[in-house]
């Protein structure tokens, strides 16, 4: 079959990709920017790629159409697909349809640390002899891509909340039908999508509704959020996490009730990536990996790439790039640097305010609280973000820099920093490059 995919370089539909070819589609793709790293993955993977969404595209004359969720109506070859009535479908529907019938599916679903604790997992399968298939939202240090497919029953995916596609608002989540779920944790995120909350727990009620008798849930036993989940119906084994319930923490040494498994040996810093962990061994037991040797694979764990990832050290700092967006993430980050680092360490915090969410103005309120705790704080305020950056991050009071262009919060960065610091980046984008922008002007390059 051949495959043509609309928004092929995004990080989800580019696994897409890469899985149709490994199953022996052939595959072809379009992007409004066709760049690295995912670019070069997809035309090592043998994927043609074209640049733009020309109508013409439709003399290709592939049997199936597959939309990404960023393709929307007023599109130039969607208009051209629907006006043809040629056959389309989603990534999450072809997936769901395609793929994972025939496979185990272990799905991380939750606000926050859904790249990470699904490259922990995979880990784990991949050690304990599963060589598990994946789609990972980011690209695990062990394995080099963000998707692969293999001939093992098991594959770990990345459950994302947001919407399917321009014709199916229902969450990613609901095509995939798991055998194994975990459920990380659960707030308001993703305001152009979701009105509230509650909207948000409707779909994870609807996840949790679809799930076998025999298939289990892995819950984060402190939140609220998703205990009202669980209450509007379910239907399969719950095992808790971070609760005396099931599995919890003492410090880094992991029980379940009352039975230790040994410590877990993480690289990744801070609490809340030992609960991630924490919720990965917990759905690696359910098909039948041992807890102890589960936490001995995560000592060979190498990280992900854009959480907590070292960029380069210039006169003694050190440049870290980190996807944290929402305000309990960003809190998080800092607070596992900062137990790293230890109380004399600074931490210069550097921001760009660009997720959809952010960029409505959602968080602002909740903003200079989850950054109390860097040193210093450099904000990147787009011209065209609709609200008050500065009145914002006024209580941090002169620990507060905005600016409206990268070169400006690149250079205060560097300005800043001192030998021993930590120059700590955080956007769910690629921030036009500052990383590199700060390194070279710490080594006097710019």
């Amino acid at each position: 079959m051949h495959i043509h995919i609309l928004g092929i370089c995004g990080t989800f539909m580019g696994g897409i990709a890469q899985l149709a070819r490994a199953a022996g589609h052939k595959v072809t793709g379009c992007d409004a920017n066709v760049y690295p790293p995912m670019s070069d993955q997809l035309r090592e993977a043998g994927i043609d790629l074209i640049e733009g969404f020309d109508p013409s595209q439709v003399s290709l004359r592939p049997d199936l159409y597959v939309i990404g969720n960023a393709i929307s109506r007023g599109n130039p070859l969607l208009e051209k697909i629907l006006d043809d009535q040629l056959p389309y479908t989603s990534g999450p529907q072809w997936l769901g349809e395609t793929l994972l019938p025939s496979h185990h599916v272990l799905a991380v679903a939750g606000t926050h640390g859904k790249t990470t604790t699904s490259s922990l997992l995979a880990w784990i399968l991949e050690c304990c002899g599963k060589e598990p298939g994946f789609l990972i939202g980011g690209v695990p240090a062990n394995f080099g891509h963000s998707a692969r497919l293999t001939s093992s029953r098991y594959f770990v995916i990345e459950a994302d909340e947001y919407d399917t596609c321009f014709f199916d608002k229902r969450s990613k989540f609901i095509h995939y039908r798991p055998k194994t779920a975990i459920l990380n944790n659960l707030e308001f995120d993703h305001a152009d999508i979701f009105p509230d909350l509650a909207a948000i727990e409707t779909q994870f009620h609807h996840l949790v509704r679809t799930m076998a008798h025999n298939a289990r849930v892995v819950v984060n036993g402190q939140c609220d959020a998703l205990e009202r989940v669980l209450n509007r119906g379910l239907y399969s084994e719950c095992v808790y996490f971070n609760d005396p319930r099931g599995w919890h923490l003492e410090g880094s040494e992991l029980f379940y009730k009352e039975t230790s498994y040994g410590v877990i040996k993480l690289a990744l810093p801070g609490h809340h990536n030992l609960l991630n962990a924490s919720a990965a061994i917990a759905a690696a037991t359910h098909i039948g990996i041992d807890a102890k040797e589960a936490v001995l694979a995560l000592e060979d764990f190498a990280g992900v790439k854009r959480r907590m990832e070292v960029k380069g050290v210039a006169r003694g700092v050190t440049v870290i790039d980190d996807f944290a967006h929402h305000p309990t993430a960003i809190t998080e980050t800092i607070s596992a640097l900062r137990a790293k680092m230890g109380d004399t360490g600074r931490i210069i915090a550097v921001l760009e305010p660009r997720s959809n969410t952010m960029k409505m103005g959602t968080m602002k309120d909740r903003l200079a609280a989850s950054l109390q705790k860097a040193n210093s704080v450099v904000c990147y305020a787009d011209p065209k973000l609709g609200w008050d950056v500065k009145a914002a991050l006024a209580p941090l009071s002169e620990k507060a820099h905005v600016f409206q262009s990268i070169e400006e919060t690149a250079a205060q960065a560097a300005h800043l920093a001192q030998c021993g610091d930590a120059i700590l980046v955080m956007s769910n984008g690629g921030f036009g490059g500052i990383h590199g922008k700060i390194l070279s002007l710490l080594r006097g390059e710019a």
